[in-house]
């Protein structure tokens, strides 16, 4: 599978990458999933310390032993949890310095090559965050760290004073708002995007007509179920998601498009993309006239 330098890091990423927040609790099955991700060139498996409730990362690490080195392993920061299973944002540098060496244990490793924050707003100490994130990349605890945010505000606040090589986003042909500003600007600064969502909840994948009925009854976004059903007839495709995964990689800023997969047969399903020919530039436009060019109207 290709891979993508992140950012301005030596990490290279696939193409593709396996969000792992849908892999269950069952650690055989989740193990099933992850060998057949890395057996098929997926190098780059996301998760987080919310994820059930840490069990995301237990189950993740267990399943790497002995693959530790085949994989740039990210995680992500920022939601404390309590003990009664609530949960509270906390971006502050004590509870990061802290948080960490508790991702590191449940993930079974010494080191996170990617270490995130999970979330933000404008009014966070972001100065002191990033303060946590340089002072564990000095220590040698991460070796990269980046943010998960879809708000441009706080995007542009951590490309003026951070080193992030990374920002993830929710990004597909359904949700365009990146496309709008923060795609180029991330692009112009060496900074990479790992898109989220590239299926819209499965409305782009190869079940789109059924998805739809499913998850857009309320509509999505901006659009209503009405217009959501429209745009699916137009896609019409027997390979809805092999050009869903294209039209998000087709940006030069994004390095990968992570998707979640609670099977294996899920997992083949999107893996069919690295057999796919190139998406062209006329098949590229095509696709854009399908959907709206949705913008952000809040954070901004």
């Amino acid at each position: 599978m290709n891979k993508n330098r992140l950012g301005k890091s030596d990490l290279y990423v696939s193409e593709l990458s396996l969000g792992c927040m849908s892999l269950g609790t069952e650690q055989a099955k989740a193990q099933d999933i992850i060998d057949h991700a890395i057996n098929a060139g997926i190098n780059y498996l996301d998760t987080a310390d919310l994820y059930d409730k840490g069990r995301n990362e237990e189950i993740v690490g267990q399943a790497l032993k002995g693959r530790r080195d085949q994989v740039v392993l990210a995680t992500k920061v920022g939601n404390h949890l309590k003990e009664n299973g609530e949960w509270f944002w906390d971006p502050s540098k004590a509870y990061i310095v802290n948080q960490v060496k508790e991702s590191l244990r449940r993930l079974n490793t010494d080191y996170i090559d990617l270490y995130q924050l999970h979330g933000g707003t404008i009014d966070d100490p972001i100065d002191e965050t990033i303060e946590a994130f340089e002072q564990l990349q000095q220590e040698g605890l991460i070796r990269y760290y980046g943010i998960s945010s879809i708000r441009p505000n706080v995007i542009r606040e951590y490309v003026k004073k951070s080193n992030i090589v990374s920002v993830m986003m929710q990004y597909s042909l359904f949700d365009r708002r990146p496309e709008e500003t923060v795609l180029d600007m991330l692009h112009e600064n060496d900074i990479s995007v790992v898109a989220r969502g590239p299926m819209a909840k499965g409305m782009l994948s190869d079940q789109a007509s059924t998805k739809v009925e499913e998850k857009g009854k309320n509509g999505y976004l901006d659009y209503t179920y009405e217009e959501l059903v429209a745009m699916v007839d137009k896609l019409a495709s027997k390979n809805n998601t092999v050009q869903s995964l294209q039209y998000v990689l087709q940006h030069p800023a994004v390095a990968s498009a992570v998707f979640g997969a609670s099977t294996a047969e899920q997992l083949e399903n999107n893996l069919s993309y690295q057999h796919a020919a190139p998406l062209t530039e006329q098949q590229y436009k095509s696709l854009q006239t399908i959907s709206k060019p949705l913008t952000y109207d809040k954070h901004r």
